[in-house]
């Protein structure tokens, strides 16, 4: 009997010393692939805001793409409220973790990108061309799609008004139907369409059956993702208004 017991001891050491080594093993792991994981997250943004201001081209390399961002990028960081600039690293900001943060958000009443809670701050990329003049404003947005948030970048012209490119980075939609807003075909829709119209109102939207080619505001809604395409309307309503980019915006053009 006692054999059996020392031999179910033993048998319980040595598990838990399997797992306790797994488990610093595991860690380790984790805490030495940081650093890792934390460059090719900003890499990938990068990469999309060059995109996004149309300076991204096929094949580079990842040292060209950190090249050609220190170069033409600056980013800022903004108070959504004032539209003003304010101190803070706008290159590690983080609007997700942000708007999680009850001390850095708030809940919003009027909601029709349907993102529950809107960080306080927000970076913004001022993109400068060859001659050292800002020909690109690189603005991070996000709304619901049909399925999650759907987070992504519009560029816009110096006049603040006029696209130059939307580009999504991250999202859950349906290959086929919504996730066609990685499609080329439709991002090529979206260079020289106007946010606003004459009285500042924001007229931005995808047009269901396919806009007008005199439509300046118009832009070719998904086919068979209804639901997608309002999201994509009404997260631009939502962030080209008074609650999100709109007095920055205003402080811009002044």
């Amino acid at each position: 009997m006692s054999s059996n017991k020392d031999s179910f001891g033993r048998t319980v050491i040595f598990i838990l010393s399997v797992c306790i080594v797994c488990s610093i093993v595991v860690a380790g792991a984790a805490v030495g692939l940081k650093p890792l994981q934390t460059q090719n997250k900003l890499d990938d943004k990068q990469s999309k805001i060059l995109e996004t201001a149309g300076l991204l081209k096929e094949g580079m390399t990842k040292p060209e793409i950190r090249k050609l961002y220190s170069e033409r990028v600056e980013a800022k960081l903004i108070s959504l409220d004032t539209g003003e600039y304010i101190e803070g690293d706008a290159e590690m900001f983080d609007e997700r973790r942000e708007s999680r943060d009850l001390t850095k958000s708030r809940k919003l009443e009027n909601d029709p990108a349907k993102i529950s809670r809107r960080a306080d701050n927000a970076a913004v990329f001022l993109v400068k061309g060859d001659s050292g003049a800002i020909e690109t404003v690189v603005l991070p947005m996000h709304g619901s799609g049909l399925w999650d948030l759907m987070f992504g970048f519009i560029g816009l012209e110096p006049d603040l008004n006029t696209v130059r490119n939307v580009i999504y980075s991250d999202h859950k939609e349906t290959p086929g139907l919504g996730a066609e807003v990685l499609n080329p075909n439709w991002k090529a829709l979206w260079p020289g369409k106007k946010i606003y119209n004459d009285a500042s109102e924001v007229e931005i939207q995808l047009v269901k059956g396919g806009a007008k080619a005199t439509d300046v505001h118009g832009v070719d809604a998904l086919s068979g993702a209804t639901l997608t395409s309002n999201g994509v309307t009404n997260t631009l309503h939502f962030w080209f208004g008074k609650e999100g980019y709109l007095p920055f915006i205003a402080k811009y053009r002044a």
